[in-house]
């Protein structure tokens, strides 16, 4: 199938089976290699990408339900996205880091939806994101961080 697929406010002409995952079409066929695969079942959240605004997970996601909608990876550049990096810099969140990009995509996701989301607001978002080594208190902490970096800049 051929087809178009907007990543990252970019167009990427591609040719892909139907029913391809959207990821591997991400980090394949375009090149995007931020997006991880993790468990292939759409349980850990390491392929978290944004289609439209909302979270989903790219190893379930066919490229067929991504055509014509705004996909953004962690190749993207948002307002949120950029003060997230720097609240995970400044908190040294990541440990081995492979589940980060998915993190910051989930985080991402929830400080566009929500303003000044309270620890409950980003326990429900975040719970989808596995974190093998941990790091769920450093990643609340950003989070908390990011709003404040945010309410600074106002």
């Amino acid at each position: 199938m051929k087809t178009d697929l907007t990543i990252n406010e970019k167009t990427y002409s591609i040719e892909v089976p139907k029913d391809m995952p959207l990821l591997w079409a991400i980090r394949d066929i375009v090149g995007l290699t931020g997006t991880k695969f993790g468990c292939g079942v759409s349980q850990c959240g390491a392929c978290s990408v944004l289609i439209d605004g909302n979270l989903v997970k790219s190893c379930g996601t066919l490229v067929s339900e991504a055509i014509g909608k705004q996909i953004f990876t962690i190749e993207g550049t948002s307002k949120n996205l950029e003060f997230l990096r720097q609240a995970w810099n400044d908190g040294n969140v990541p440990q081995c880091g492979y589940c980060q990009s998915g993190q910051l995509i989930a985080a991402t996701s929830l400080l566009d939806k929500i303003e000044n989301p309270t620890d409950k607001d980003i326990d429900a978002v975040m719970s989808s994101n596995i974190c093998r080594c941990g790091t769920y208190t450093r990643i609340r902490k950003a989070i908390h961080r990011a709003v404040a970096l945010k309410n600074e800049s106002i």
